[in-house]
């Protein structure tokens, strides 16, 4: 925490909260989850990183380009 700035160290602990995904695990734990719902969660999750791991090895490769950054600041 710099300069007693609680605002912005309560903005960077949410950031990193959300980039680690323990807002949704919270969530999912707050209510019962059938197992067939589970299942397909999970599911869904692989398929994702599947995806994205696929997209980023395209990428490596020089099959697809690389996505240009855009400034959100």
């Amino acid at each position: 925490m710099r300069d007693n700035n609680v605002e912005q160290a309560l903005k960077a602990l949410k950031k990193k909260m959300q980039r680690e995904g323990t807002f949704r695990e919270m969530k999912r734990r707050n209510h019962f989850e059938k197992p067939s719902e589970k299942r397909a969660r999970q599911k869904a999750e692989a398929i994702r990183r599947a995806r994205k791991l696929a997209r980023k090895r395209a990428q490596r490769e020089g099959l697809i380009p690389k996505r240009a950054k855009t400034g959100r600041r």
